[in-house]
């Protein structure tokens, strides 16, 4: 069976593949780690200017959760990455992880056009504790009533089919950060039109977290800053004023970093699928890229709307008119996530929201 939902055509998981393992945040006797050199790290001097509500502090005070962070990893990328060094280290990996296969002059193109202050998510201005929120499109927020702690985040995140219209009292309503791939996007639009998806975010506040899955992505990236229709590829001809609205400014879009996403799938959620038939299609979801961005950006983050242990008690989405199974597909690890997500509430890194029954 072939869903076209997500990043790639992707086929149904089948008995065959691999069962979902984790290396667990929790204190097991047999845990393994990557080791990471404390001079890279360079933990110290992110620190010094972290307000102590952070969630750094409590990396930093944990043996087990220092060999998992490594907040020194730039989290976005921009021009300042046109240099030979890391063109000939990311021409070595195919997307989302590096530029193999990339033309060179789409990337000059693209990134050339991402400067200051493209390489930060937001300025902190006067906030001294950056609270975050973000919302995924899980059923458990169904009747939830989120919606208006939601909004009280300084920094809410959203992606793919963020549905607001008629379920503000579960989900709120503020958007600052929208995350996509431009095939989430378009195929977000598509079958989420009939749940009032009609269109993304838009607004001065919003800014586009665009994931690097493709060429794609960054040919549609240059035309939304540029304000003009995309000139090759798949989507040749679209104009990104459908999407990111008529005059964006320049500020209001942004793209991870390759070496991001890597570190993400290596440190967290180095899947089995990977060593399966489905290891080309594997990547982390949208909404964990949403989260693991935010938890390493802000100094608090809550979780909603993403799944937990009971997602069976619960829709597929919060906006299904129907009750609908959520269904495990080749391209992530659904279960990995979840059991990453409790971990990292279980250690008080982030706040996960949960509920002991569906609806």
């Amino acid at each position: 069976m072939i869903f076209i939902y997500g990043h790639y055509y992707e086929a149904n998981v089948t008995s065959n593949d691999p069962q979902p393992t984790h290396r667990r945040l929790s204190t097991l006797s047999n845990y393994s780690f990557q080791s990471v050199d404390p001079e890279n790290r360079n933990r110290g001097s992110s620190l010094e200017q972290r307000p102590l509500c952070s969630l750094r502090w409590t990396v930093e005070r944990d043996v087990i959760l220092r060999q998992y962070f490594n907040f020194s990893v730039s989290v976005l990328t921009w021009a300042v990455d046109l240099r030979p060094s890391v063109w000939h280290r990311l021409q070595s990996h195919k997307p989302p992880y590096g530029w193999k296969g990339l033309p060179p002059n789409v990337l000059n193109r693209t990134l050339g056009l991402l400067r200051e202050p493209s390489g930060q998510l937001f300025d902190r201005g006067s906030l001294r504790c950056v609270r975050c929120a973000v919302v995924g499109n899980g059923g458990i927020l169904k009747g939830s009533g989120q919606g208006q702690a939601i909004n009280s985040h300084d920094f809410v995140f959203r992606f793919n089919g963020a549905v607001t219209k008629g379920f503000e009292e579960d989900v709120g309503t503020k958007t600052n950060f929208y995350g996509f791939t431009t095939n989430t996007m378009k195929n977000s639009l598509t079958y989420y039109k009939a749940a009032g998806f009609t269109k993304v975010p838009q607004g001065p506040d919003v800014h586009y977290v665009f994931i690097p899955s493709d060429i794609r992505d960054y040919v549609m990236l240059a035309a939304g800053i540029e304000g003009v229709p995309v000139v090759s590829g798949v989507d040749k001809g679209d104009h990104p004023s459908r999407y990111f609205g008529p005059t964006p400014a320049l500020q209001q879009f942004k793209m991870l970093h390759p070496d991001f996403v890597t570190y993400i799938k290596d440190k967290f959620l180095m899947s089995p699928r990977l060593q399966s038939v489905h290891a080309d299609k594997y990547m982390p979801s949208t909404g964990a890229l949403m989260l693991m961005t935010a938890l390493h950006t802000c100094d608090q983050v809550s979780a909603y709307g993403f799944i937990t242990k009971n997602y069976q008690d619960f829709s597929d989405h919060y906006f299904d008119v129907v009750k609908r199974p959520l269904v495990f597909y080749a391209n992530h690890d659904m279960k990995m996530e979840a059991r990453l997500w409790s971990d990292l509430h279980a250690h008080k890194i982030m706040w996960l929201y949960t509920r002991p029954n569906g609806m």
